[in-house]
C-alpha cells in the first residue's frame, strides 16, 4: 500500500547537490576510465523486506548528474516489498550510472531503513488511540528527509526543530525559574503554539498541569506512573495530551501505550537506523 501524501521536504534538491559533492568531489577519477559513450542499464533490488522510501532523492541524484539517464520504477513509495523484489530498472551512460550508484543507494537504504522501523511501531499501536511520534534525534543536515520517511512509515512527525514547537525542558525549567512562570513566559510571547513542558515526576506533573500547559512530555515515567499521570489529567478542562518519552523500545510500546496516554515519542526510529540492504546490479553494452 502506498502511503498518504506526504510533502516533499524543501531542502531535497540543496540535499542532493551536497551529497554527490562529498562523493564526487573533483571528479570520478575511476569512471574516467570508461569510453563516454559506453551505455549500460542497471537494476535495483531490495534483499529483505522493507518499506520503499526515497524514491524521489533517488531520482534527483541521475536527474543531477545526467538528464538522459532512464529510471522506471517498479514499486510505489511506501510500498512494503519482500526479499528479492526489483525496484527499479534504470539505463543511460555508464559513468552517470556508476557514478550515482553510492549516492542514490545511500539515499534510498537509509530513508527506507527510517520508513521501515516507523511502519514496525505504528503498527504496534494501531489499535490503540495512541500515536507514535519521532524526534529531533536525526542525522544531522539529513533531518528534514528522515521526518518525511517517518512519516510515510506511519508515524507522527514532532516538531521539526527549535523554530517551530514550544518544548520546556528540564534545563529550561531550571534557567526559567521553575514550570508555573516558565509557561506564562511561553504564553506572553504571543505564540499561537501549544505550549508543552518535561516533567520528571507526578509532583512536576500537576504543577505543570494547574500551569496550564497543553501537552505535558512525561520523561522515563514507569507504567504505573503514566498511569497515574493519565488520571491526574482526565479532570482537566481543557484536558492536556500528554506524550510518553525515554527509552522507549519496540517490545514495550504496546504496554505504555495501553497506559491512556496520547503519545510515545521514540529517538530510535531516526537515531539508530538501519540502512536497507539494496543491490544496483549492472549490464554494460559497447560504446555507441
Amino acid at each position: 500500500m502506498s502511503h498518504p501524501q506526504t510533502k516533499i521536504p524543501a531542502d531535497i534538491e540543496l540535499s542532493v547537490i551536497r551529497a554527490l559533492e562529498e562523493d564526487i568531489g573533483e571528479g570520478d577519477i575511476t569512471a574516467n576510465l570508461i569510453p563516454p559513450q559506453t551505455r549500460g542499464s542497471a537494476t535495483v533490488v531490495s534483499r529483505e523486506r522493507a518499506v520503499v522510501c526515497g524514491i524521489p532523492w533517488f531520482d534527483r541524484v541521475f536527474l543531477q548528474l545526467d538528464p538522459s539517464i532512464q529510471v522506471q520504477w517498479h514499486v510505489e513509495e511506501g510500498q512494503i516489498v519482500d526479499a528479492d523484489t526489483l525496484l527499479c530498472t534504470l539505463e543511460g551512460t555508464a559513468r552517470g550510472l556508476l557514478t550515482g550508484e553510492r549516492t542514490a543507494l545511500n539515499f534510498m537504504q537509509l530513508l527506507s531503513g527510517t520508513a521501515t522501523i516507523a511502519r514496525r511501531y505504528a503498527d504496534a499501536v494501531a489499535d490503540s488511540g495512541c500515536q507514535v511520534l519521532d524526534t529531533r534525534k536525526t542525522i544531522p543536515g539529513l533531518r528534514a528527509a528522515q521526518k518525511y520517511a517517518a512519516a510515510v512509515g506511519g508515524v507522527r512527525n514532532h516538531r521539526t526543530g527549535l523554530f517551530d514547537g514550544i518544548l520546556i525542558k528540564e534545563n529550561h525549567l531550571m534557567a526559567a525559574g521553575g514550570i508555573d512562570r516558565a509557561v506564562k513566559s511561553a504564553r506572553s510571547m504571543g505564540h499561537q503554539l501549544p505550549v508543552e513542558v518535561e516533567v520528571e515526576t507526578l509532583d512536576e506533573c500537576r504543577q505543570a498541569l494547574a500551569a496550564g500547559a497543553d501537552i505535558l512530555l512525561l520523561d522515563n515515567f514507569t507504567l504505573e506512573e503514566l498511569r497515574a499521570a493519565v488520571d491526574l489529567n482526565r479532570g482537566q478542562e481543557p484536558r492536556a495530551l500528554l506524550e510518553a518519552s525515554g527509552n522507549v523500545s519496540l517490545d514495550g510500546l504496546t504496554d505504555i501505550a495501553a497506559t491512556g496516554v496520547d503519545f510515545v515519542s521514540v529517538g530510535a526510529l531516526t537515531k539508530n537506523v538501519t540502512a536497507v540492504d539494496l543491490s544496483m546490479r549492472f549490464v554494460f553494452g559497447d560504446t555507441a
